[in-house]
């Protein structure tokens, strides 16, 4: 009679649960088709790719510690995320980071020292450009691979476990090994979270006109 009555109680809790779940789930997307608020498909890189393209180290502005802006000429401009790593954040509003995450200016200020000091610059293009529509790529400072430089100070995660090789298996396998070695312990927060904790704060921000403006 016991055993009877436990396997009714279980039977109503998933009664109840059903519902609820269904309720809370996703519709379920046609292939093809993305969610609302996701970003588009990857789409094929134009530019060369697959080999190393010099670049004159003045045309490189960085823009926090995993990204660059290439200035070719005064009408050409190529917007560069770097491969291999993930830096913490720095406070850019457009992009609703209303602060900065904890080591996040000096991520970016060790990629402006390391690009300052180069005298050679070198650009290894994956062939697909990322969601957002930026060049993926390996940036080489001096005949260096500065993801595995920006692992070794201790200033990134490396992301070729989750995203892979992006078609650039020895540059990947460099970072990995460079990650597995690294002595220098990681104290942030992981740089996606840190992203996701301020979409929901510049959310609130927004709705209680409370967002800061400059």
């Amino acid at each position: 009679m016991r055993e009877q009555v436990r396997k009714f109680g279980w039977t109503a809790v998933g009664l109840v649960l059903v519902p609820f779940v269904m309720a809370q789930s996703p519709a379920p997307q046609a292939p093809g088709t993305q969610a609302r608020g996701e970003p588009p498909a990857a789409k094929p890189q134009t530019r060369p790719h697959g080999q190393r393209r010099r670049v004159d180290p003045a045309a490189v502005t960085v823009e926090d510690g995993d990204g660059v802006i290439i200035r070719w000429s005064d009408a050409d401009t190529e917007i560069v995320r770097i491969l291999g790593i993930d830096t913490p954040e720095i406070r850019r509003l457009e992009h609703d980071l209303p602060y900065d995450q904890p080591l996040g200016p000096e991520a970016k200020a060790f990629a402006q020292g390391a690009f300052a000091a180069a005298t050679d610059v070198e650009l290894l293009r994956a062939p697909t450009l990322d969601p957002y529509g930026r060049t993926l790529a390996y940036l080489f400072v001096n005949g260096r691979n500065f993801s595995v430089l920006a692992i070794k100070a201790g200033f990134t995660t490396e992301t070729v476990s989750h995203y892979g090789d992006n078609g650039l298996p020895r540059e990947a396998a460099e970072v990995q090994a460079a990650a597995k070695a690294a002595t220098a312990p990681l104290v942030f927060e992981p740089p996606h979270q840190f992203r996701g904790r301020m979409r929901a704060l510049s959310t609130w921000l927004k709705q209680n006109g409370q967002y800061p403006k400059n």
